[in-house]
């Protein structure tokens, strides 16, 4: 199979994400609507979009670094509670804190409120690692933006994982609210 891995520079725009999963041959649809930056925006807007669009895994993005450099992207519905400072212990990495604005730039191309899976595709060298919360993967419809907070895209639950190996991403799969353990159990 060719490398489908986009070339420099960077995929910046959705049209150009969405051309690169056409290229792909991963199947998907796009919902274009005004820019939305959090969880309940797109809950309030999702649900005068009908059925496909109500149903399905609806995930939020959290880029990370560790003390030491290293990046991660960690994908989960957007109804899951996770405690950054409990996440260390399953991901194996210490003192996690958010990555900012400009290193999302750098290493992802998009902005704040646009973090997606599919900013992998501007990782080429791996540096990101990604983490899928095992329950999203229960969801056969999953949605994330495309590189831009003014559109929603569905792809399947095997189109993602097909897309992140294109990418040359293999996920870690872990149960984070699980693995996080209860408030006490330091």
């Amino acid at each position: 199979m060719p490398d489908t891995r986009p070339a420099e520079p960077p995929i910046h725009t959705k049209e150009d994400f969405l051309a690169w999963l056409d290229r792909a041959g991963i199947p998907h649809e796009t919902r274009h609507h005004e820019p939305l930056h959090t969880v309940e925006e797109a809950q309030v807007a999702r649900a005068s979009w009908g059925p496909d669009w109500v149903g399905g895994g609806h995930c939020k993005n959290l880029f990370l670094k560790d003390k030491k450099g290293a990046l991660f992207l960690i994908v989960t519905l957007e109804d899951r509670e996770l405690k950054l400072n409990r996440l260390s212990k399953p991901i194996g990495s210490a003192r996690l804190s958010f990555g900012n604005a400009d290193l999302m730039w750098e290493k992802l191309g998009v902005r704040p409120g646009s973090v997606t899976p599919f900013a992998l595709a501007n990782d080429p060298a791996g540096e990101i690692t990604v983490i899928l919360d095992e329950p999203m993967l229960a969801h056969e419809r999953l949605h994330y933006h495309p590189l831009e907070n003014t559109a929603t895209t569905a792809i399947s639950r095997d189109g993602l994982l097909r897309f992140l190996r294109l990418t040359a991403h293999e996920p870690l799969i872990i149960d984070l609210v699980a693995a996080q353990g209860a408030e006490g159990d330091e």
